[in-house]
């Protein structure tokens, strides 16, 4: 009994999914920039005829099968943690070997791909 019941368990962890996010930023501005306390305060811009200045450029690295809607929120934190105003220029790809594959293509849940957006401050 004990033993079926280890590997139940056994199988029911290691079978589920998680996602892992990796999270970074590189500054491109030495000005201090006031951080957000909600990431509401940051917006997603895709295209802007307003002026700008970018403060740093953020990262999400994370399972290829994640969408953008996933990544966003991480983004806009960052970047908030930053002092940006909004995040704009979004790119996704995958790492790597795996570059070449299509993600439909791969039952592999955990190859990466890194999402890179600028954080930006209005003028």
């Amino acid at each position: 009994m004990k033993r079926i019941l280890f590997s139940l368990l056994f199988l029911a962890v290691f079978s589920s999914g998680c996602t892992v996010y990796q999270i970074d930023s590189k500054d491109t501005s030495d000005d201090y920039f006031v951080p957000k306390t909600n990431i509401d305060d940051v917006a997603y811009v895709e295209n802007t005829d307003k002026p700008y200045t970018q403060i740093a450029e953020v990262s999400v690295t994370t399972e290829r099968r994640q969408v953008l809607t996933d990544v966003l929120p991480k983004l806009k934190q960052e970047a908030g943690n930053l002092g940006a105003d909004a995040i704009t220029d979004i790119e996704s790809d995958a790492t790597g070997f795996w570059k070449k594959y299509a993600p439909k293509d791969l039952s592999n849940a955990y190859i990466r791909s890194t999402y890179t957006a600028k954080a930006i401050v209005w003028k």
